[in-house]
C-alpha cells in the first residue's frame, strides 16, 4: 500500500488505511457500531490471552487488532450526520483526561506512593463525573460475572448502612462448602470473590488460568 502523501506517522497511516477500507470495502461500509461489538469483544479476549499466555509477537499483533477496532469505531463515528467525531477528537479527549487525572505528573500535586496516586485519580474522576448519583454509575453490567462481582464489592464498601452487611466483604464470610440451591451457589461464588478481593487477587484471571490448565488436561487425555 502507498503511504498517504506527507505522512510518516504510523498511527496516522493506520487511520488513513481504515478510512480507505471504509470507502472501498462493501462489507465494511455496512457495519455500524452495534454490529462491530462482537468483534470488539472477541479481539479484547484475544488480547487478554496474549497478555496472560502468549508470545511477544502475539501480544503485538493483538494490540494492533484491538487498535483497528478503535479506528473502525472512530471512522464510523466520523461519518455520523448528526454528531460526528473522528479519531483525532478521541485522542484529544483522551489526552485531556489523562492530564487531568495525573496532576502529580502535569501539575503541582505530589504523589510518592501508588495509594497517593489513586487518591488523586479518584478525586479527578469524581470531579469529572459529578453528575453521577450512585457509586454504581459507570459500572457496565456486561462485564464478565466474576469481574463484575469484584467491581461491585469494591463499590459496596464505599456505601454506609445496610449494604455493608448485605454482601460478603471479606474472608470473614466463608463460602458454603456444599450449596443446597442455585441461590446458595451464588452466595458462595460471591463470598469467594470477596476473599479474592481481600487478598488482592483477580477472581476472573484466577478462573481463566485454571480453565487453561483444564484445557491442557483435556488435550493431554485426547492424545
Amino acid at each position: 500500500m502507498t503511504e498517504p502523501a506527507g505522512t510518516t506517522d504510523p498511527l496516522r497511516i493506520a487511520a488513513e488505511t481504515m478510512r480507505s477500507v471504509r470507502d472501498r470495502c462493501v462489507w465494511t461500509q455496512r457495519i455500524d457500531h452495534r454490529a462491530l461489538v462482537p468483534y470488539l469483544v472477541e479481539e479484547s479476549a484475544e488480547l487478554v490471552d496474549a497478555v496472560e499466555s502468549g508470545t511477544r509477537a502475539e501480544l503485538r499483533e493483538e494490540l494492533g487488532d484491538l487498535l483497528w477496532q478503535v479506528l473502525f469505531h472512530a471512522e464510523i463515528a466520523a461519518r455520523d450526520p448528526e454528531d460526528p467525531f473522528d479519531i483525532d477528537d478521541v485522542a484529544r479527549g483522551l489526552t485531556e483526561k489523562m492530564v487531568r487525572r495525573h496532576p502529580h505528573v502535569f501539575g503541582d500535586e505530589v504523589a510518592e506512593t501508588p495509594e497517593q496516586v489513586l487518591v488523586l485519580w479518584n478525586a479527578a474522576k469524581a470531579a469529572e463525573k459529578h453528575e453521577r448519583t450512585s457509586v454504581l454509575d459507570g459500572v457496565s453490567p456486561h462485564m464478565p460475572s466474576l469481574a463484575l462481582a469484584q467491581k461491585l464489592l469494591g463499590r459496596a464498601v464505599q456505601v454506609d448502612g445496610e449494604c455493608r452487611t448485605a454482601v460478603p466483604l471479606g474472608p470473614a464470610s466463608p463460602a458454603p462448602r456444599d450449596p443446597a440451591s442455585e441461590a446458595e451457589l451464588g452466595d458462595a461464588l460471591l463470598a469467594l470473590v470477596a476473599t479474592a478481593r481481600t487478598h488482592g487477587w483477580d477472581a476472573e484471571r484466577a478462573l481463566r488460568e485454571r480453565l487453561r490448565a483444564l484445557q491442557d488436561d483435556i488435550r493431554a487425555a485426547e492424545a
